[in-house]
């Protein structure tokens, strides 16, 4: 037993801090009968302790509170999961960190530059830079996949066996015939060996049903086949949901880690998948240090996140990927802009209001324009299309 002198001492904290956690109810300790005063176990000490260590990274006293509660109840997951949910913040702060040193620096290149400084260039800049910024803020969960999770794997594999034809193949440099086995159950129409530069050509008439995991299996063994990973080579599935793409290429060897934002999905990967590593995280701060995986993978998530986003999204892939890291995606895409035009023209004439709220719900990207930026960035890009929206791309680094 020890007063609250004796116990600050011990902890190196003050007596005042100590009042503070017992006022906010973290702490509970036992009153001397005879005068009041405060006496403390070794258990309020080592309780004082853990608090103070959670406090050392960050984390709000809400979310103290409910760790320790966890604690408590020896939950040891749902303790791993606030700390991952700190670290994931803490991880963001570094980035947007990271981001203003950049913009910094270029600055100050701008300013060593021969010549009159243009101020304007400043300012492009730091517009730039406050875009991005709030682009990395303002994702949030509109679709609650916690309440879906119970029943994701169900809903993938009932809309997946509405298939919609046969691969149409498209390589940027190189011509690869290979493509996952097709799906023929259930075919609302095939897509021809045809120019897909033409979108308003008959094949890519809106269908009367939107089903955002069409050919889904299809998707995923795409991925698995061009990632084909070597036994050991360090994989990660961002958006993993309940870990169906990151299931797939462990079973192939690769040392996968699957993180999502939703707990409950990543609750149910846990138990199909106990042997992969599991974290919460998502597409714009990837809880993970520089070139720490051989490739990332990601499938029908892409489009949760605005052009900005996406763009941000690319980058961290880069980040975190080893100099030949190769990055996988599968899904719904437009081919181009004439494409996605032609589309929306099409939903807003038959009143596809299924076609229409996805489109207001989700940023399907341009394939072109995500071939293009990932050429940019030194990498070669192959892709398949699986149907009028489903396609699965890879981009490899050159060097």
């Amino acid at each position: 037993m020890m007063n609250i002198k004796e116990a600050a001492s011990r902890l190196g904290i003050s007596a005042r801090t100590i009042r503070f956690y017992e006022e906010k109810g973290l702490i509970l300790p036992a009153k001397q009968s005879s005068n009041g005063y405060r006496t403390y176990t070794e258990n309020d000490i080592w309780r004082l302790q853990t608090i103070a260590a959670l406090r050392e990274i960050g984390m709000s006293l809400q979310d103290i509170t409910h760790a320790i509660g966890e604690i408590d109840q020896g939950n040891q997951q749902r303790l791993e999961e606030y700390l991952e949910l700190q670290q994931a913040v803490m991880y963001a702060q570094w980035i947007e960190l990271k981001r203003m040193m950049d913009t910094t620096q270029r600055m100050i290149d701008l300013n060593r530059q021969d010549g009159p400084l243009d101020v304007s260039h400043l300012h492009d800049l730091a517009d730039s830079a406050r875009r991005l910024r709030e682009a990395r803020q303002n994702w949030h969960d509109r679709w609650n996949y916690d309440t879906q999770a119970a029943i994701h794997d169900q809903r993938v594999q009932a809309e997946g066996r509405g298939s919609t034809g046969q691969p149409h193949s498209e390589d940027r440099h190189r011509s690869d015939n290979a493509s996952p086995a097709s799906h023929e159950h259930g075919v609302t129409h095939s897509y021809q060996d045809t120019d897909t530069s033409a979108p308003s050509d008959s094949n890519d008439a809106v269908q009367p049903y939107f089903y955002l995991y069409h050919n889904y299996d299809e998707g995923l063994e795409q991925i698995v086949h061009w990632i084909s990973p070597a036994p050991g080579e360090k994989g990660l599935d961002i958006g993993t949901g309940t870990g169906n793409l990151a299931g797939k290429l462990l079973q192939n060897g690769a040392d996968m880690t699957a993180i999502d934002q939703s707990r409950e999905m990543l609750r149910r990967c846990r138990t199909k998948y106990p042997e992969m590593h599991v974290k919460l995280g998502n597409f714009l701060a990837l809880p993970f240090t520089d070139h720490s995986f051989d490739f990332v993978v990601s499938s029908f998530a892409f489009h949760h996140l605005s052009s900005d986003q996406q763009l941000l999204a690319l980058q961290e892939m880069q980040r975190v990927l080893t100099s030949r890291g190769r990055i996988g995606l599968t899904d719904l895409m437009f081919i181009d802009a004439a494409h996605r035009e032609a589309y929306v023209r099409e939903a807003e004439l038959s009143r596809h209001e299924e076609q229409l709220l996805a489109l207001r719900e989700r940023h399907f990207p341009l394939l072109g324009e995500l071939c293009d930026w990932l050429e940019q960035q030194g990498y070669v890009t192959k892709h398949v299309r699986h149907n009028e929206l489903l396609h699965t791309l890879l981009a490899v680094p050159l060097r």
